[in-house]
């Protein structure tokens, strides 16, 4: 989906195929007048007292809240994510929107340097200008708030580019920020192609970009970054390890791993998808993972006991599809599921893929962006960390022990931004979130964390005369 200016693009509901709305591509006056309002209306909001700033926040926070039906609704129809989760989704936003109002004050605070020669020094952290935000569909109103948070709480202006088909949900968000008070351009959605968005990196007004989305998408903006010599975060793909040792709860990581694997329809960055089992429980863990998949109901997004939605596109669960077969024709084995249901729809049934330990089966190369699951068996600890590691990714990560000395032993020789223990990887606005290698640079949320890389980190310096 390439949309050029002056065409129009459309909201396809991936549970049945239909039309859920159209929407004009912004043209050049268009995007010339979004960019003008945004920076015009950083000269403003730079200058906000803190109150002010957290009154906004507390403001969108009440406002999605407010909205929820509206929200929860326009992500299930465009991107096909169960309704419960789609609620989810909209109260983890008005949490970080809580959070930063709540801290963003002391995160903000400046720093005094003692130089020992008698000057006042300090840091000073001053927002930079208009940030770039391009989005993808996955999490489309969690994606935008993890970002907008901490970015439009530092004193910045966010110009959202999200995905073509959660274009309502970009525009929705627009319209809770201006409701809880936001002037104009403060939070600013824009409908363009990705390629245009990119073009826009080196624009004048615009300060740094962040973007979640694909490797080959971060090789693109983070060229353009490059070029205008500007900051980026980019938050990319994963393909997480849940590491499984001799000694873990078995029956806790059984019931987790259905989760990380399968929530969202496995479409997440920080999903579990490559299961690495030491061959003691491996046979146990396999057999009780398949039968919890098989369990999982799957229906219509709006139907509130649906558990796995429809993937987001058709062309996408083609691909999919495609990975699968590929690993069975290279000799993995099919443990459950690995077909796509003979009706209307981007649906594929919960699959768990046995690569006995192949890492160059697809299931284990590649990014299974669906509900695709990939079992590898490894001899001991040693093995299952070099197979983890054996990833041009390094996003997240689980580690399933019951010896917390040992999990912070191997957390150290995980390649991984994120290392949660006895638990999948999950985003939260108190934590660091992004990672190493292929899966991007920058991070997100964690306090501090997700200002900094849009801040002017001043020093001040004053010699009493």
């Amino acid at each position: 989906m390439n949309p050029t200016a002056g065409s129009t693009i459309e909201s396809i509901d991936p549970a049945n195929g239909e039309v859920v709305e159209t929407y004009e591509i912004f043209n050049e006056g268009q995007i010339d007048a979004a960019l003008d309002l945004s920076h015009a209306a950083f000269a403003d909001w730079r200058r906000a007292e803190w109150s002010k700033r957290a009154e906004l926040m507390n403001g969108v926070a009440r406002e999605m809240r407010a909205m929820k039906d509206d929200f929860a609704k326009t992500v299930s129809r465009e991107m096909g994510k169960p309704i419960t989760e789609a609620e989810a989704e909209v109260e983890k936003c008005a949490w970080a929107a809580e959070h930063y109002a709540g801290h963003g004050e002391d995160f903000l605070a400046p720093e005094p340097i003692d130089t020992g020669d008698g000057r006042r020094v300090a840091v000073h952290k001053r927002p930079l200008g208009v940030v770039l935000a391009i989005m993808p569909w996955n999490y489309p109103l969690w994606q935008a708030m993890r970002a907008a948070a901490p970015i439009v709480s530092a004193g910045n202006c966010f110009v959202l580019k999200h995905a073509s088909n959660v274009t309502g949900c970009g525009l929705l968000l627009e319209q809770a920020f201006e409701r809880a008070g936001a002037a104009p351009g403060v939070f600013k959605t824009i409908i363009v192609s990705g390629s245009k968005a990119s073009e826009l990196i080196g624009d004048r007004r615009i300060a740094g970009v962040t973007l979640t989305g694909s490797d080959a998408a971060g090789v693109a903006v983070g060229e353009a970054a490059g070029r205008a010599i500007k900051p980026a975060v980019l938050e990319l793909g994963g393909s997480d390890p849940f590491i499984v040792l001799g000694d873990a709860n078995l029956e806790k990581a059984v019931e987790v791993a259905v989760t990380a694997r399968f929530q969202n329809t496995g479409q997440s960055c920080i999903a579990a998808k490559r299961f690495i089992v030491v061959e003691a429980v491996a046979a146990d863990f396999e057999e009780r993972f398949a039968e919890a998949a098989k369990k999982l109901r799957r229906g219509a997004p709006l139907d509130p006991e649906t558990q796995l939605g429809p993937m987001a596109r058709e062309d996408l669960r083609d691909e999919l599809a495609g990975i699968v077969r590929a690993s069975e024709a290279a000799g993995a084995r099919i443990v459950t599921g690995g077909e796509a249901p003979d009706e209307k729809g981007a649906w594929y049934e919960p699959t768990i893929v046995s690569a006995t330990g192949d890492s160059h089966a697809p299931v284990m190369r590649e990014e299974t962006f669906g509900p695709v699951a990939a079992v590898a068996r490894v001899a001991d600890e040693a093995e299952a960390i070099a197979l983890a590691n054996e990833s041009e990714f390094g996003l997240g990560s689980s580690l399933w022990t019951e010896d917390t000395e040992r999990a912070e032993r191997l957390a150290a020789e995980i390649e991984a931004g994120m290392v949660f223990v006895n638990a999948m990887t999950a985003s939260d606005p108190r934590i660091p979130f992004g990672g190493v290698k292929r899966s991007g640079i920058g991070r997100e949320l964690g306090g501090e964390f997700g200002m900094r890389a849009f801040l002017n980190m001043q020093s001040v310096a004053i010699t009493e005369l």
